[in-house]
């Protein structure tokens, strides 16, 4: 019988959105036998998990057109650490955004290309398409059909890494 994988899902939410993503991706992910899941704010998370994992799920939202300064942070303190140590193992992204998201998906892409990850999914960026103060900081309820997305993409990953496909 196989070793059991170990997915690793870092996220950080400011006003709820992106943890109900990150808990969705999770509970899909939990749904494959053969894959423990690990779900780690990013203030919690750091090398030795991503070290012991064996793909990746980064979830954060974005903030002034970039990913979350916590996930960052989680980047800044892990990634030295990890570098040429975690080369080939699959990743994917979840980003929740008032409008666009994509350049919040574009940092995360950049900072796991440097780990020479591989991306397994395109990211799934949710727009709450809140664009005054109010609605930016007011907290969030994420879509069932948004949430099912997530949910999928948590399962499709960690069916993956049970099956060995990646």
């Amino acid at each position: 019988m196989a070793a059991r994988k170990t997915l690793l899902i870092v996220y950080h939410s400011f006003t709820d959105g992106t943890r109900q993503m990150a808990e969705a991706a999770r509970a899909g992910a939990a749904a494959d036998e053969g894959c423990t899941v690990r779900l780690l704010h990013a203030a919690q998370a750091g090398a030795p998990d991503v070290l012991a994992a064996d793909g990746y799920l980064f979830a954060t939202p974005e903030n002034l057109a970039a990913m979350s300064g916590v996930v960052k942070d989680f980047f800044d303190r892990s990634y030295y650490a990890v570098l040429d140590r975690v080369n080939g193992r699959p990743y994917a992204s979840l980003i929740c955004a008032g409008s666009d998201g994509s350049n919040a998906a574009r940092q995360v892409a950049r900072i796991a290309t440097g780990w020479r990850l591989k991306a397994v999914a395109e990211p799934l960026i949710v727009c709450t398409h809140a664009q005054t103060p109010e609605a930016i900081l007011a907290p969030k309820q994420i879509e069932s059909g948004d949430l099912e997305r997530c949910r999928a993409l948590g399962e499709a990953l960690a069916t993956g890494l049970g099956l060995g496909i990646f």
